[in-house]
C-alpha cells in the first residue's frame, strides 16, 4: 500500500511539474511573440521613413539572418546613423544572448537613434556610442564575431586593418556600399568601396563576396579558421 501511495506521488508530481514546465514556457513564448511584434511593428512603421544613409530593409534583413545562421553574439557597428541596421543586428542578438557596441560621430543622428531603439524596445541589446570611429576602432578591446562597417567610405581599409585582429576565427566582417569588378574594372567612386573589395579579396584568411540579394553593394567576408 505504501509503494503504491509513493508510486502514485510521484506521478502526480511529474504531472503537475510537466504543467508548470509547460506553463512557463508559454508564458515565456507569448513574451518572446510579444517583443517581436513590437520590433516587428516599429520597423514596418518607419519603412519608409528611413533616411540619414541607413541601409535598405532588405540589407537589415541581410544582417539579421547572418547573425542568426551563424548564432554570433558580439557585435559591432560603425556608423550607426539614426539606427535602422543597429535595430536589424540588435534584434537577431536578442535571439543569441549577444549585444551590439555601435558607434555615431554626429549628435543629432546618435540621439535620434537612441530614441529608435528605445521605441524599439532594443536598447537593453544596444550599447550605443557617440565618438570619432577614427579613434575608437583602435581602443575597442574585441574580440567580436559580427561587425558592421557603413560609415566614411574612403577610411574602410583602415577600419579593418584596424579589426581584423579583433575578429575571431569563423567570424564575419561585414561593409556597405562596396562593389565587386565589372568586366575586369572596378566600379571607381567617390567613396573608396571598390579600393576595400580589392583589399578584402587579397586577404589571404578570408573568404569575401558581395551578398548576391542586396541593391547596395553589402560585402561579406568570413575569416576562416586556422586549422
Amino acid at each position: 500500500m505504501n509503494k503504491l501511495r509513493k508510486f502514485k506521488l510521484l506521478a502526480l508530481t511529474i504531472i503537475l511539474g510537466g504543467i508548470l514546465i509547460s506553463s512557463s514556457l508559454g508564458i515565456i513564448q507569448s513574451k518572446n511573440d510579444d517583443f517581436d511584434r513590437k520590433v516587428k511593428a516599429f520597423l514596418e512603421s518607419q519603412r519608409y521613413s528611413w533616411r540619414d544613409m541607413n541601409v535598405l530593409t532588405q540589407d537589415g534583413q541581410i544582417l539579421y539572418n547572418l547573425i542568426l545562421e551563424n548564432n554570433y553574439t558580439r557585435a559591432l557597428e560603425l556608423g550607426t546613423s539614426t539606427g535602422h541596421s543597429a535595430i536589424w543586428i540588435a534584434w537577431a542578438l536578442s535571439k543569441t544572448g549577444g549585444k551590439l557596441i555601435t558607434v555615431e560621430i554626429n549628435e543629432r543622428r546618435y540621439q535620434e537613434a537612441l530614441a529608435n531603439f528605445k521605441e524599439a524596445g532594443l536598447s537593453d541589446f544596444i550599447d550605443a556610442r557617440l565618438g570619432d570611429a577614427h579613434q575608437l576602432v583602435y581602443e575597442l578591446e574585441g574580440p567580436f564575431d559580427f561587425i558592421f562597417i557603413d560609415a566614411d567610405k574612403n577610411w574602410y581599409v583602415k577600419y579593418a586593418q584596424a579589426l581584423i585582429p579583433k575578429l575571431v576565427e569563423g567570424g564575419c566582417l561585414t561593409a556597405h556600399n562596396v562593389y565587386a569588378p565589372r568586366r575586369g574594372r572596378f566600379r571607381r567612386n567617390r567613396w573608396g568601396g571598390a579600393e576595400y573589395y580589392e583589399f578584402m579579396k587579397s586577404q589571404v584568411g578570408f573568404e569575401t563576396f558581395i551578398h548576391p540579394e542586396s541593391r547596395r553593394g553589402l560585402a561579406i567576408s568570413y575569416k576562416r579558421s586556422s586549422d
